[in-house]
């Protein structure tokens, strides 16, 4: 049986045009994963094992892999200790602000 190629891009872009709910439910998970991501980059850019960080931060190395892989939504307090070990802010930024609005 062939592949046959999806523009996933247009189809999720398409059910955010005509569904209201998905769009929100879709809007709310993108700024979710530009969290985590950035959360992943920093713990590399700072040479940063998942260990390391789970010493630097007084979690475990399991919860910051299930916090990555997206098994598993960190609370409040866990997100300050990432960012208090990985020695970031958290900000609310107003999203005309934001690049890449």
């Amino acid at each position: 049986m062939p592949f046959v190629e999806v523009n996933i891009k247009g189809i999720i872009e398409q059910e955010r045009q005509s569904d209201p709910e998905f769009k929100k439910v879709w809007d709310n998970s993108r700024m979710e994963y530009r969290l985590l991501g950035e959360l992943i980059k920093l713990r590399k850019e700072k040479g940063l094992s998942q260990k390391d960080l789970a010493e630097l931060s007084e979690t475990s190395q399991q919860r910051i892999s299930r916090i990555e892989k997206h098994e598993q939504s960190p609370t409040l307090k866990t997100l300050c200790h990432l960012a208090n070990a990985l020695n970031v802010d958290i900000a609310f930024i107003p999203r005309e602000t934001r690049p890449n609005n």
